[in-house]
């Protein structure tokens, strides 16, 4: 009697800084800020900045390996990290940490700002990489993963980023270091505003609406072992029913959607990323087969996951 062949479970493509640029930059990119054009013998190795001329009108879904800071000076921008979305505006900076499911979109045309990405060591000069969101909580899973700053204080983190790119376009001697440096100085700087509005936060929030962007965060983290919602209300003490009540009432949406979107996430970015068949991303997510994953994105999409791929890949 034949066997079985069990499928390989397949994993989503998490991206290299070195393999990163042709998912975020156009290719035309004529601009010189930053990384964009910079003469490779100046290139520092672990760390990339560009400003936000030249990035392509979406990226993601996806995953990578590596930290990112996104700043906003002017215009807006839709982004979305794991389940948390909102929209970027003068003064607002958000945060990516490694493994992360991240998108960017709706860029409108004014929008002007930079982006910063850097390997989990390339400040181990001044802190381990394994302690990096403990110093710095918003590239943590349980930190806010953005943060709006007044005008005073995005024109300082601005002012770094103009200092970095000097380095960059100089290439004196010790930029390397001054580079990390000046990129410390601004998480510093950074997490100073976030710390004193963190703390706000925890004086003013009720329970409920803790609760929350705690469950989203839970859900971002253990989507694919854990789909039930009486999972994570046993994680975070309360009844399923006050789960899902509260989300419901926050969100518009139920936690049941929540879990549903994260699937939905992880599904398009193996799709659009990858040649993966249906049936072994049916396998990845846990589904008991492929037409019931199938069935699944779908009702989630409104399309099969083949036409998502053809759309996604012709785009």
């Amino acid at each position: 009697m034949a066997t079985k062949t069990k499928l390989s479970k397949p994993e989503i493509p998490q991206y290299v800084l070195k393999d990163f640029r042709h998912l975020h930059r156009e290719e035309g990119d004529t601009s010189s800020f930053g990384y964009s054009n910079l003469d490779p013998a100046k290139k520092i190795a672990g760390m990339e900045i560009y400003s936000s001329e030249g990035l392509r009108p979406a990226v993601g879904p996806l995953k990578s390996d590596f930290y990112r800071i996104s700043i906003t000076l002017r215009g807006s921008v839709d982004v979305q990290l794991g389940l948390e979305q909102f929209k970027h505006r003068p003064g607002t900076l958000s945060f990516t940490f490694p493994g992360q499911v991240f998108s960017k979109s709706n860029i409108s045309a004014d929008t002007f700002g930079y982006y910063i990405l850097f390997d989990t060591d390339f400040l181990q000069e001044l802190i381990p990489g394994d302690e990096v969101p403990t110093v710095f909580p918003f590239f943590d899973y349980t930190g806010v993963p953005f943060i709006q700053l007044t005008e005073t204080e995005i024109t300082t983190v601005a002012d770094f980023c103009g200092k970095i790119n000097e380095e960059l376009q100089q290439h004196r001697p010790g930029c390397g270091k001054a580079v990390k440096m000046y990129l410390y100085l601004l998480l510093l700087e950074v997490k100073r505003s976030y710390m004193a509005q963190q703390l706000h936060l925890t004086a003013t929030d009720t329970r409920n609406t803790y609760l929350v962007p705690r469950f989203k965060k839970l859900v971002s983290q253990h989507f694919l072992s854990k789909k039930r919602v009486s999972d994570y209300a046993s994680m975070l003490g309360v009844t399923p029913n006050h789960l899902n009540r509260t989300v419901k009432e926050v969100t518009g949406r139920t936690a049941s959607d929540a879990i549903a979107e994260m699937l939905v996430q992880e599904a398009k970015a193996v799709l659009r990323y990858t040649d993966t068949s249906v049936a072994e991303i049916s396998y990845q997510l846990n589904f008991s087969d492929p037409a019931g994953f199938n069935r699944f994105f779908r009702e989630q999409t409104g399309q099969t996951p083949l036409a998502f791929r053809k759309n996604a890949w012709s785009g």
